[in-house]
Order: structure tokens, then sequence, then C-alpha cells
């Protein structure tokens, strides 16, 4: 059992206390499957710090994109500063996979931008789960996906003692089968260095931590740490421990015997190739994987190193790939736990993945692009994932079938330390909706309040934007045809003011956090289907829970069945909310949100307003203006500001198509 010590100024409060007591007992029954409903502002993150401090088990925690994930790892790294609290996502800033689409003879190379900041984050969740009991790592989808194998990972290791003999030569070899590089000129992450009897090797997952070992002849004689800018020295070690560069390298003997058997496995492809008479395609592939086994055999990596995990690994064909999940196996047995946040969301998109990834690289294998065992590097297909770990928790305000069916204990979230209650929601006839609603927003503009409304189609949602600013309201429109830079300075330009009334389709469910929006107003709320579900229905009212006068529109001609649920759901919350804060006599309070956190969108200056007349630039001044982005959305990037960081990229997007 982990000793994880939780720091925060609350305490357990609303239904908080009784949803960790439940949980916690099934958790220690141990059940695998549990649930927490949580509502909007209840404080489920509080409440599965607490399960994680109370139980002691070390934790992987999921969720379904880099924002959402990135917020997780902020608040989880406040409630626990003396643990080792990791983030896994994916490195790339931008990540165009490899793709052929026959019918255009089209190969489209992979092409990405690594974020190293990303990749040291990674390698040192790797390293954590290696070293410390106390690990809390907070993943994307990406920790879904296959991994070199965590045994290998264990043993390509590098310890260094006080007193121990080590000849230096084999020593520095070691460091270079490990995926570092010798460089005495600038010396980096992944990185050594040689000065006399001196070695400095500065990890591949540490950030402003290098080590540097002093030798007597061939005998250790000091080992501390450095600021490798400065040359501050940090702290001495009677031992160090150096992990590889790379999860996917392995030993010497293992990789003789994976080059084997990527040569065994291209000569069967090749044979079948020629017995086809498909010489094109026999040819693409003798090329491309002969050049690959050559930087195997001198280097021990290669460009596209992934696609023959399943060589490096050992593993065989259709045999379910290492993942982040494995690591966590070897290291704790079965005393670790899984937390899905947003389950009704991350769920569907975990089942997904393998399906997608098959399709595109059945394409490649088909063509001679890949070798067939590029297949098994692959993300975890649902059924491997779902019965992988040995505890899971799902946290959502809406959680899914599946998620109540497996789960032996639901439960509820439902009043708000803040007092804040679930908005009020009322149906009206939808004959006059556009007419109605107009009356409606006026109301709450007058305090200074935004409004956000719902409608079902894109064209729905531009001409009732152009109807209601000829009528004197500011409005504006945000739906998938606008990028990432647009919808997140019309996010911000709805909270500060700039206009008051948001109308979208199905971007205003999950993920947006408004408490100046007062009204929701739901057009055609009686058009059943994914837009108009219960789980859609509740999550969109829950985007007025922020504001104490959130309240809720629908616009129909009949009460669907969906309708009635989140009705029913919504007025059985608000009164067992309203019961709590007269029992405890609160006062609700709108919550407040600064502005520089999820939704921020900084002024980037004279680099946007050049990028905005690119078009009219000569070509060497809209290099100059990528080179500027670039560097900007590396930073974002470096300080996990991806809403940033994708603004930048949608740029550089849009000016080198030019």
């Amino acid at each position: 059992m982990a000793d994880f010590k939780l720091e925060s100024s609350y305490k357990p409060s609303g239904d908080q206390p009784e949803a960790i007591k439940r949980l916690l007992a099934s958790i220690n029954q141990p059940n695998r499957y549990q649930t927490l409903l949580g509502v909007t502002g209840s404080g489920k993150t509080f409440t599965m710090a607490n399960l994680i401090a109370k139980s002691g088990k070390p934790t992987l925690i999921m969720t379904h994109n880099k924002t959402l994930a990135a917020q997780l790892y902020s608040e989880f790294r406040s409630f626990f500063p003396h643990s080792h609290v990791e983030y896994f996502i994916s490195y790339y800033d931008y990540y165009q996979p490899e793709a052929y689409l026959p019918r255009q003879d089209l190969f489209i190379e992979k092409d990405s931008s690594i974020n190293e900041e990303l990749e040291r984050l990674r390698l040192s969740a790797t390293a954590s789960l290696l070293s410390h009991d106390d690990v809390i790592v907070v993943a994307s989808v990406s920790a879904n996906y296959g991994l070199g194998s965590p045994q290998d990972y264990k043993e390509i290791v590098q310890k260094l003692r006080i007193g121990q003999e080590y000849a230096q030569r084999e020593l520095l070899l070691r460091f270079v089968d490990m995926g570092y590089k010798r460089n005495d000129a600038y010396f980096d992450r992944g990185d050594f260095r040689v000065n006399g009897e001196v070695i400095d090797i500065f990890p591949a997952y540490n950030e402003e931590l290098a080590y540097r070992v002093e030798f007597f002849g061939d005998e250790i004689e000091v080992i501390y740490s450095f600021n490798p800018l400065t040359g501050e020295k940090i702290a001495d070690y009677k031992e160090a421990t150096i992990y590889s560069t790379n999860p996917f390298i392995v030993g010497k003997e293992k990789l003789a015997t994976a080059i084997k058997s990527i040569e065994l496995e291209l000569g069967e492809r090749l044979n079948y190739y020629q017995k086809e008479g498909r010489m094109v395609e026999y040819n693409r592939l003798k090329q491309r994987t002969e050049f690959d086994l050559e930087m195997l055999e001198s280097t021990g990596v290669c460009k596209g190193i992934e696609n023959y995990s399943r060589h490096l690994t050992g593993k065989k064909e259709g045999e379910t790939p290492y993942s982040m999940l494995d690591y966590f196996e070897m290291m704790y047995g079965d005393d670790y736990m899984v937390m899905v946040d947003e389950s009704h969301v991350s769920l569907p998109q975990f089942r997904g993945m393998y399906a997608g990834d098959r399709s595109r690289k059945e394409v490649l294998v088909d063509h001679g692009f890949r070798l067939p065992s590029a297949l098994d590097n692959r993300p975890l297909r649902f059924e491997e994932y779902i019965n992988k770990a040995p505890t899971y928790l799902f946290v959502s305000a809406t959680p899914s079938n599946i998620e109540t069916e497996l789960s032996i204990e639901v439960a509820e979230q439902i009043v708000r330390p803040t007092g804040l209650l679930d908005p009020l929601i009322t149906v009206v006839n939808s004959e006059n909706q556009v007419a109605h609603l107009h009356d409606e927003i006026k109301k709450v503009i007058t305090n200074n309040q935004r409004v956000l409304v719902t409608v079902l189609t894109k064209k729905m949602a531009e001409e009732l934007s152009t109807f209601y600013n000829d009528m004197g309201i500011k409005t504006q429109y945000m739906h998938s045809d606008l990028d990432a830079i647009e919808r997140n300075q019309i996010i911000r330009g709805l909270r500060v003011g700039e206009f008051d009334v948001l109308v979208g389709i199905n971007l205003l469910r999950e993920g947006l956090d408004l408490p100046e929006v007062a009204l929701i107003g739901i057009l055609d709320a009686d058009k059943e289907g994914f837009l108009r579900s219960t789980t859609a229905l509740i999550q969109t009212a829950g985007r007025a829970a922020r504001n104490v006068d959130g309240r809720v529109l629908m616009y129909a001609k009949r009460i669907t069945n969906s309708m009635q649920e989140c009705i029913d759901t919504t007025t059985e919350r608000r009164e067992k909310q309203i019961s709590y804060n007269i029992k405890h006599n609160i006062t609700p309070k709108t919550t407040t949100r600064s502005l520089d956190t999820n939704l921020k969108v900084e002024d980037s200056g004279e680099i946007y307003n050049k990028a905005s007349k690119a078009q009219k630039m000569p070509a060497s001044e809209r290099q100059k203006i990528v080179k500027e982005l670039k560097a900007k959305m590396l930073a974002a990037s470096k300080r996990l500001d991806f809403e940033e960081a994708a603004r930048c990229r949608d740029e550089i997007a849009k000016i080198k198509t030019l």
C-alpha cells in the first residue's frame, strides 16, 4: 500500500463523504468495477483524490482528450505535491500518420512534430513506475497504444554505485545501447559527455537534473546531480539508476533475434508478392524494410520502430500488445486502479480506436508499405482494455449503460459544496420558438449575463445568428467548420462580453465551463437523436449549473422520453440540493473563474495580425511568420497550454496551404 499524502484546504462535504465511503468499501471488497455519478461542479476530482489517498493504490487516470488530461494533471499535482504525479499523452504537437489511397495511388508519408517536453514527461512516467510506489499517471487515449515490453525496459538500465568498478569504454557503449548520444559540445536530454575521468549524463526523463560520475581509475569515486545549465551541484548520491531513452529499446541479444524474425517475415512476404506477380509491392517493401533493418543493426533504432514492436517484444501474431497498463501490472500486480474520467465519452472513444487504426494499416500492408506484423502495433481492443486492470472507477455526470451494468457500486454525488442547484427546466411550445427565445434573451442580457443556444444544423446556427444580430442582439455561431483558433476566440469573446449569445450544435455539451451563462435555449428539443438524447440534454443543461440564475428552455411540440428523463433527473437533483441547502443554511452563489485558465486565448499581437494578411505576403515573409508561430506553439505546449498550441498549429497549417 503506497503512501499518498493528500493536501487541500477543503474537506469532503455535500455528497462527497458518503460517495467516498461507499466507493472505498467497494474498492476494498474488492469489486472490479464501480461508478461515480457526479453532477457538474460537485467536486468529482476531489473525491477521486480522496479515494487514491485512502486506498493507497497507484492509479492510472484516463480521459478522452489532452485538454482535460492537462486539467487533471494540474489538479492532482496540487493535491499530491509529495507523490509522483506523471503525465502521459501523445508527444506530438502535430501528427499525420502514414496512409495510402489506392484509388489515387497516393502515399501520404508520416509527418509529425515531436514535443520534447511531452516526450520527457512520458519517459518520466515509465521511469517513475519502475522506481516508486506512490505514482499517479494522468493519461489520454495514448495509454491504450502499444509500448515496448516493461520487462525489457526494466532490464535496460544502468546502475551506478560508489566503490564499484566499471570499464569506462564498456560503460559508454552501454549508454549508447540505451539510446544516449555522446555530445561534448551541446549537452541536452538524452546526451552524455566525457572529460577525462568524469562522465556527465543527462537522463532523457529529467528536466533540470543531470548526473556527474567521477572515476579513480576504473572505480566510481563520486556521484552527484547538477543543474546542466548553471553547473550548480544539487545533491550527492551513493548510487544512481539510469533508464533508456525509449521504451522500444531492447538488449543486443533480443535485438539480434528481432532482426532475424523481421528478415524471416520479409522473405515470406516477398515470396507472396512474387507468386502473385505484384512486383511494385515487392520492390517497395524490400527497399523500405531493408533500410529499416540496416538502421536497426547499426543504431538499434529506426524511423517507425514501433511497427516492428511484435518482433522486438517477442509477442505472437494477434497477441495483446504491451501498453501502459502492463507497466502498472508488472510493478504492482493486482494492487492498482484505473479511473476513467468523463467515461460516457472516453469509453466509446477507446472502443473505436482499434477499428480505425486497423483499417488504415491493412491498406498499407496490402500494398507493400509495411510488413503484416505492423498490424500488431495497435491500440488495445475494448474487451482487452476493460478486462485488463484489477480495479476500475468510471466517473461521469451521465454514465452510459455499460458503466452502470458493469458496476457493483454506483455512488451518486448530487449535492454541490457551493450550494448551486441544477438549472430549472421549462418546456415551451416550439411554434414561435425563435421569437419567444428572443424575448427571454433580452431579459438575461440586461443582467449582464450570457446565453447559449443549441440547434440541429450548421445552416440553422448561421441563420439564427444573423437574425438575432439584425434584431440588435450581439450573437455569434460556432460549429465544426470553424478551426480551434476561431472557436477559442469566440468562447473568450462570449465570456468577456464582446457578444451576448452563442449559437452552436453539439459543441456546447462537454468541456465548456462558463459561469457567465444564465440561460440555455434548446431549439427543437423533441427531435429525438444523438443531439437530443437523454445524455446530450443533461450535459447541455449542465452548462447552466455554474450560475445561480441558471435555467433551461426546451422548445418542443411534445415531450419525448429523452426530455422527460432529463427533466425528471434534474428535478430530483434540485429537490435534494435544495433540501441540503436548507438543512445546512447554504446560500448558493455563482462560481467565479478567471480568464487565464482553460479557455485562455492570449492576444498574440503582431504575429497573428501579420498571419491574417499572409495571402498577400511574399513566401519569405510567410516563412518567418511560420517560424515565429512554431516557437510560440512549442512554448505553449511546454507549459501544457494546449488550447494556445492548437491555435498556433492551425495558423501554421493555414499559412502552409498558401
